[in-house]
């Protein structure tokens, strides 16, 4: 089968992690597969793009930003040239433009946000102009179905498949030593964009409090800095609270498995998520977690070393870390959501749609 995964902008981020796993699994296990987006590739995704051209998958993004014709176009001319049999659009607004194509080929897309994106008005209605023109439509989460059947209604096919996590990056690494031996011995991981709903600032005020218990505690910000003004105010209260020796605020890294193996706690206090690649990565790798106590984590509650608390609380959040930092790995069974449980679930959706109009030829 030719696949191809359409993504808004080739960046580091959740979405495109996910994108990449399922590229590459479908693609060893005999399909062809094509990654492609509506916007340049950003700096961040270059590693990332490096895994799925040595994997055998083929990346065409565009050179330059579009405007909203050149964008259709463009993405017009990856059509025709990949001849896909399948489309997966990964996000509302790529499903918007592929959806917009004169094309036959069965597409299917994948809500991602963790916030109501139909609460905008114009994307509400160009989703209800444009709802049937998809075969499929698939949630991460039982919140994003509910979100579109309160703002757009029925479809025939609504669907709710968990992001899943390549687990084996972590199975045989658990015990391994920190490849950089400069890591604190009690590191404490935040990773994620830069924005306000990542809440970085809740972790600096909880991790104040860690200090006064466990002074040689570190503290590892990373992120894309998508929101400037937000990274600067995570900058300027690491100073404001004299914390600059214990807090490193860093940019986007692609190797979360190593910092996930060489750090202590992962912290992960977001407002909204809807089923975040990042977390699922820290419970595959089997480090304790804090993370906030809202509807999208609550899958994992019951997991060994997993607190989840009202991040909002400094003293609370701080003492919940604290205690982390003091607990020791787990090894915990992710069933359901694995890369390979959630790419075989995409396949059985691209299969029931594919395979009728092949016999129909």
């Amino acid at each position: 089968m030719r696949i191809l995964q359409l993504v808004y902008a080739p960046r580091l981020s959740g979405a495109e992690v996910l994108v990449k796993g399922l590229a590459i699994h479908h693609q060893r296990g005999g399909h062809e597969v094509c990654m492609t987006s509506l916007l340049p590739q950003q700096d961040d995704f270059a590693d990332i793009r490096a895994e799925l051209q040595a994997a055998g998958v083929t990346c065409l993004f565009p050179k330059i930003r579009y405007g909203r014709v050149g964008k259709l176009l463009y993405l017009y001319r990856v059509v025709r040239r990949f001849r896909p049999e399948f489309i997966v659009a990964h996000a509302t607004l790529a499903a918007l433009y592929v959806r917009l194509l004169p094309v036959h080929t069965p597409i299917v897309w994948v809500m991602h946000s963790g916030v109501n994106d139909f609460e905008n008005g114009a994307l509400r209605h160009a989703e209800r102009l444009l709802s049937r023109r998809a075969r499929a439509i698939i949630g991460v989460s039982q919140k994003n179905i509910d979100d579109y059947l309160r703002e757009i209604g029925q479809h025939p096919a609504l669907v709710v498949i968990p992001n899943g996590v390549d687990a084996s990056q972590f199975a045989d690494d658990v015990d391994a030593p920190a490849p950089d031996t400069d890591v604190p011995a009690n590191q404490i991981v935040q990773l994620g964009r830069y924005i306000e709903g990542k809440s970085q600032l809740d972790t600096i005020r909880a991790f104040e409090r860690v200090l006064q218990s466990e002074p040689d505690a570190h503290l590892l910000l990373c992120g894309v800095v998508e929101d400037i003004a937000y990274y600067e105010a995570v900058q300027a209260l690491v100073s404001q609270l004299g914390l600059d020796s214990r807090v490193t605020v860093s940019g986007p890294r692609s190797d979360v498995a190593a910092i996930l193996r060489s750090s202590r706690v992962f912290a992960m206090p977001s407002r909204f998520e809807a089923q975040s690649i990042g977390f699922l990565e820290a419970l595959a790798s089997g480090i304790p977690v804090v993370a906030n106590r809202i509807p999208s984590f609550s899958f994992a509650s019951g997991f060994a070393g997993v607190n989840l608390v009202d991040t909002t609380d400094p003293e609370a959040y701080g003492r919940a870390l604290l205690a982390a930092l003091r607990t020791p790995r787990a090894n915990r069974h992710l069933a359901g959501y694995t890369l390979h449980d959630t790419a075989d679930r995409y396949m059985t959706i691209a299969r029931k749609f594919v395979r009728p109009l092949a016999v129909s030829a």
